[in-house]
């Protein structure tokens, strides 16, 4: 893919901040096997680029494929999914489309962000198998991550939240989260210069889920002060104990009815997942 010189530049400086999250938690190793869960989003799209972009720079070796799930509730339309395909294929990466029905066999509730979200896993989890990749990247970044902790505080009342790296399957099988300390304002501005064939939504909840309630309350606190994002990221690395309860010592703490939410019970052969 021939770019200009800015898209080139920004694209290598995009790729350069995925790497610390990458090298800071030991993502990707010479050999592995990675597919990457692709929405149709800027997001999933930049970290295809980003990956390639590091395979350049970076002197180990490591394979991608790309997976993208077309929901036959909500399918994307055929010239969208040529244009994917034709980008993919321009970075080398090979694509398959899986269709499938956004509801797991059996499901009989009304529909859930949160239901939508294990069985994706559980689709690509499967894609992964039968590639032999023990690595599935996913394109959330930072403040994704941020804003699934506010989640889980809000709605959940627990401390959890959106792990880097996430093991399953007694370590099988890794989610990763190559863009964990990128910001979206990077990758937004990424979209704006580097040719992201972007698939528009068809969630039907797209525009009245939590989350985007979640980025309001961040866009407001950042006025107050511009490190509101990071300071909640780095959070779950700094820990105050002295301040915290211990269940360990039976200091039981007060319980009571709780929202579902992104780390609700878990049903069929996913494991719970936070985030």
């Amino acid at each position: 893919m021939i770019l200009a010189p800015q898209a080139s530049r920004v694209l290598c400086s995009f790729a350069k901040k995925a790497g610390r999250g990458i090298h800071r938690f030991d993502m990707i190793r010479d050999g592995d096997r990675i597919l990457i869960g692709v929405s149709g989003g800027k997001d999933s799209l930049a970290l295809c680029a980003a990956l390639v972009e590091r395979k350049r720079w970076v002197p180990i070796e490591y394979s991608l494929w790309a997976a993208f799930i077309d929901w036959r509730e909500y399918p994307a339309a055929p010239e969208a999914l040529e244009a994917l395909r034709a980008y993919l294929d321009g970075l080398g990466i090979p694509l398959r489309v899986l269709q499938a029905h956004i509801h797991p066999p059996g499901y009989r509730r009304s529909f859930s962000c949160y239901i939508c979200s294990r069985n994706r896993k559980r689709i690509l989890f499967n894609e992964a198998q039968r590639l032999g990749a023990a690595k599935v990247a996913l394109g959330h970044h930072l403040d994704d991550i941020v804003e699934t902790t506010l989640l889980n505080l809000f709605f959940r009342g627990e401390f959890s939240t959106m792990m880097p790296v996430q093991s399953f399957f007694g370590g099988k099988l890794s989610i990763i989260r190559p863009l964990c300390e990128v910001q979206e304002r990077d990758v937004e501005r990424l979209a704006r210069h580097y040719p992201l064939p972007i698939i528009a939504g068809s969630c039907p909840r797209k525009d009245v889920n939590q989350r985007i309630l979640m980025k309001e309350i961040l866009r407001r606190l950042s006025r107050e002060s511009r490190q509101v994002r990071e300071n909640i990221y780095r959070s779950a690395w700094n820990v105050n104990t002295e301040y915290l309860p211990h269940a360990s010592r039976g200091e039981a703490g007060p319980t009571g009815p709780r929202e579902a939410g992104p780390t609700g019970p878990s049903t069929g052969l996913t494991p719970r997942v936070r985030g």
